[in-house]
């Protein structure tokens, strides 16, 4: 016996709209290793796309990666933001780091911290941690995918309050990440949740 044709039609399309979001997963996933290719190279030029396209495409085929659904939505407007405040940050930090470096006699202090992040979703954690990484002075140990927690190692502190300011810096980095790709209810989990503070590992 055969259902209705409203029914056929919904049994029939949900497949396709499986398939749609796993390209799109995929396509998502190209996006960003091109990105972190052009990053690691330090340039953006038509080679490096294509060495990037190249990579990123044999990393997909030969080691695929685990299912990550993306329930969010691209802003462009908070992309804008993200990636001026974030060369901002870069370029301030990478001062404060020479300055260390040819500071003579001055001994930086090094402190590893822990950061759980509001949105402990595998996409939210890849894309911060890289973020973090990339801001010269911190260094990403190891990542606990059960808790959400990042654990840092952060240069040049001296007293707790250094430290709740490295950690509110990374939950910083999420909440724009989260307002640049993530979904309304994880926008909404950012938001009103405040930073961590005065807790260390």
């Amino acid at each position: 016996m055969t259902g209705s044709p409203s029914a056929r039609d919904a049994a029939g399309s949900q497949p396709a709209r499986g398939r749609f979001g796993r390209w799109r997963d995929q396509a998502v996933a190209l996006g960003w290793l091109v990105v972190v290719w052009g990053l690691l190279w330090g340039d953006i030029n038509w080679a490096n796309l294509a060495g990037g396209l190249l990579v990123g495409g044999a990393v997909l085929v030969f080691f695929p990666l685990p299912a990550i659904s993306f329930a969010g939505r691209l802003r462009p407007r908070a992309l804008l933001v993200f990636a001026g405040r974030f060369a901002v940050e870069l370029v301030r930090a990478s001062l404060h780091v020479a300055r260390i470096a040819v500071q003579p006699g001055y001994r930086p202090r090094g402190a590893i911290i822990a950061v759980r992040l509001r949105v402990p979703s595998d996409l939210n954690l890849a894309l911060t941690a890289e973020a973090v990484s990339l801001v010269p002075g911190t260094l990403i140990l190891e990542v606990d995918r059960d808790s959400g927690t990042l654990y840092l190692h952060v240069l040049d502190t001296h007293e707790p309050a250094d430290l709740d300011v490295a950690r509110e810096r990374a939950l910083i980095i999420e909440r724009r990440i989260v307002r640049t790709v993530g979904s309304g209810a994880e926008l909404r989990r950012v938001e009103t949740a405040s930073p961590e503070r005065g807790t260390r590992p």
